[in-house]
């Protein structure tokens, strides 16, 4: 997946500046983004402050590793029960 050339500082403080009253198109001309892009930020970090995405992206980072080790459970599991199933 492609990292952002935008931190979750610099979306917020874009997102603000379309609060603030800037129209949507101004705002992405101004800082080259598409408007899809722009409503995709939106749509994840609308009505956040910093902290609160920083966090959220600390819990994606847990959500992540514990999806792989679930997987990696699943799969010693399974070699497990293929094990006893040819003895």
């Amino acid at each position: 997946m492609r990292k952002s050339k935008f931190t979750e500082e610099q979306i917020i403080a874009i997102l603000a500046e379309q609060e603030r009253g800037m129209s949507t198109a101004d705002v992405c001309r101004r800082h080259g983004v598409s408007s899809a892009t722009f409503y995709k930020w939106k749509a994840k970090f609308g009505g956040m402050d910093v902290s609160d995405a920083r966090r959220l992206k600390t819990l994606e980072g847990e959500n992540a590793k514990l999806k792989r080790l679930l997987a990696d459970a699943m799969l010693d599991n399974v070699v497990l029960k293929d094990l006893l199933g040819k003895y």
